[in-house]
């Protein structure tokens, strides 16, 4: 009875059989991927020792990688988007992954932000998401350069730690996709990063920038809420 009665009122709004598949299809790919990727962050988090504020959620898998002595920190509020079902303007090269490789690297991610497939290496100092940073897909924000650039001839085995430099994303920036933030850079609030671009160096807030290397193009003039 209520299966006649639900295909019924389905025929007299215009449904075919075909859109309500299409639709039960999306809410369960979405539910399901949200509820076995935030159990999966949530297990994980404590078991490294990973600072989870409350809220927050993933779809698909979420890498973290703490080395001893390296904190990362997660505000409440936060949405990781690791699959391509749930990504809606382009694919995902990889699962978000937050990584940390020594005693004192920091990873901060502050309130109500929003990373799909995005890469953060802190190597050895910080980098820092101000509350409702955007990243779109395929992001990409290290500390480092990974290896001297001198002497060419050592590069493979020295580090160049002292070359290291924090990184730092102020409130309301939005990162366009396949972005690329490298260390030192300083992005303003409400500033804007063009898909694609390479960021060396400081951003003002509430401009526009983009290319390679990122440059700003305009300046914006409402203010983000607070």
């Amino acid at each position: 009875m209520f299966g006649t009665t639900f295909w019924q009122k389905a025929r007299e709004r215009g449904l075919s059989l075909g859109n309500i598949t299409a639709y039960l299809s999306l809410c369960c790919m979405s539910r399901f991927g949200e509820l076995t990727g935030t159990l999966a962050l949530t297990l994980k988090a404590r078991l490294l020792g990973v600072c989870l504020g409350n809220h927050v959620k993933a779809h698909g898998p979420v890498g973290l990688l703490r080395w001893p002595g390296g904190r990362i920190t997660i505000g409440h509020n936060v949405h990781f988007i690791s699959s391509w079902r749930r990504a809606t303007a382009a694919s995902l090269s990889a699962p978000v992954r937050l990584r940390v490789f020594g005693p004192g690297a920091v990873i901060d991610i502050g309130d109500g932000c929003e990373l799909s497939g995005t890469s953060i290496t802190a190597r050895s100092k910080a980098i820092r998401l101000g509350k409702n940073v955007l990243l779109g897909p395929n992001c990409v924000i290290v500390d480092s350069d990974f290896h001297a650039p001198w002497p060419c001839e050592d590069r493979a085995k020295q580090p160049g730690y002292e070359r290291d430099r924090e990184v730092c994303i102020d409130d309301y920036a939005w990162i366009g996709m396949h972005s690329l933030i490298l260390k030192g850079v300083h992005i303003g609030r409400g500033a804007i990063i063009g898909a694609g671009s390479v960021v060396t160096r400081d951003i003002p807030a509430m401009t526009v920038a983009c290319g390679n290397p990122c440059r700003p193009v305009k300046s914006l003039s409402e203010s983000p809420r607070a």
